[in-house]
C-alpha cells in the first residue's frame, strides 16, 4: 500500500476512536478516557506531519522558497508541540483535582471504549505495517504502538473499576498518560527548535566529519565547516575546503569523492563545497 494511502487511512481510524473516547470520557465521568483521547490527539498530529511531510516532498522549489516548503513541516511541528504541553497540563491539573476528591466513574463503559480503541489501534499499526518501505510511515507506526499501550492500560484501568469501583486509578492512569503526552511534546519541540536555529543534527559530529573530508588525498585543510537540517531527516552541509598544490589539477575529482564520501558515510546529500588553494585570500581578510 501506497504511504501516502496508508498514512490517511491510519488518521482517519485514529481520529474517529478519538472522538469516540471523547464522547465515552463525558459520558462516563472518565479523565482517563479523555487522557487517552488527548494522547490520539498527539498522534493525530505526528501522523498528520508524516503525511504532509510524504506530500510535500513532491513540491517543486520556487525562485523565492529555492528550499521548497519543508520548514511548513517544522512550523507545523512547533505549533503541535505547544498545543501538546497545554494538553498536558490541563490534564494534570485535573487529575490533581480528581486524585484529591475522586468522582465516580462509569467502569463498563470506560472498558468498553478502551477496546474499542485497542482494536482500532492494533488495525492502524497493521495497515502502516504495509508500507514499511517509507521512513516518515515507520515512525507513524510507533507513535500508533504507543496509543495501543496507552488504550490497554485504560481498558486495565476500566476492569478495577468495574470490579473493584476504586475510581482514584483513573486519576493515576491520567496522571501517566499525561506523562507521555509531555514526554513527546519536549522531543518535538527540542526538535524543531535546533532545527530552527539550524543546529548540528543530533547524530552528527561536525569534528568527524571534518576528520573524514580532510582524509581524502589531497585535501590540506578544511575550515567554515557547517551542518544543519533543512527539515528532519534532510541534512545540509557546507564548507570551504583547501587543496594542495597537486591536488589543484585534479580539483572535480577531489570535489567528487567528498561529496560521495559524505552520502555514503554520512547521508548528506545536500552539499555546498568551495574549492580553495593554499595561496587564497578572502576578499577583505587580512594576514
Amino acid at each position: 500500500m501506497p504511504a501516502r494511502k496508508s498514512l490517511g487511512l491510519t488518521i482517519a481510524l485514529t481520529a474517529i476512536i478519538m472522538m469516540v473516547e471523547v464522547a465515552g470520557g463525558i459520558w462516563a465521568n472518565s479523565l482517563s478516557l479523555l487522557s487517552d483521547a488527548g494522547h490520539m490527539l498527539t498522534d493525530v498530529l505526528a501522523l498528520g506531519m508524516a503525511l504532509f511531510a510524504v506530500t510535500v516532498a513532491s513540491f517543486p522549489a520556487t525562485a523565492r522558497k529555492t528550499y521548497g516548503y519543508h520548514r511548513v513541516e517544522i512550523l507545523s511541528a512547533l505549533t503541535n508541540g505547544v498545543i501538546l504541553v497545554l494538553i498536558a497540563l490541563a490534564i494534570f491539573y485535573e487529575a490533581s483535582r480528581r486524585f484529591a476528591h475522586p468522582e465516580p466513574v462509569e467502569g463498563g463503559l470506560v472498558l468498553a471504549v478502551a477496546a474499542v480503541g485497542l482494536a482500532t489501534n492494533l488495525a492502524g499499526m497493521w495497515v502502516l505495517s504495509r508500507s514499511t518501505e517509507n521512513l516518515n510511515v515507520r515512525s507513524a507506526r510507533l507513535h500508533v504502538a504507543g496509543d495501543a499501550l496507552s488504550s490497554a492500560g485504560v481498558l486495565l484501568g476500566g476492569i478495577v473499576i468495574t470490579l473493584t469501583s476504586w475510581y482514584t486509578i483513573d486519576s493515576l492512569l491520567s496522571f501517566a498518560i499525561g506523562v507521555v503526552i509531555l514526554a513527546g511534546a519536549w522531543r518535538i519541540l527540542k526538535e524543531t527548535v535546533d532545527i530552527l536555529l539550524e543546529s548540528t543534527p543530533g547524530d552528527m559530529c561536525v569534528d568527524e566529519v571534518s576528520r573524514a573530508i580532510k582524509g581524502i588525498r589531497g585535501i590540506k585543510e578544511i575550515h567554515d565547516l557547517h551542518i544543519w537540517s533543512i527539515t528532519s531527516g534532510m541534512t545540509a552541509l557546507s564548507g570551504h575546503v583547501i587543496l594542495d598544490t597537486l591536488a589543484l589539477s585534479e580539483s572535480d575529482d577531489v570535489l567528487n569523492r567528498i561529496k560521495e564520501m559524505l552520502r555514503e558515510r554520512f547521508s548528506i546529500e545536500h552539499t555546498t563545497i568551495q574549492i580553495e588553494s593554499e595561496s587564497y585570500t578572502e576578499v577583505g581578510e587580512v594576514h
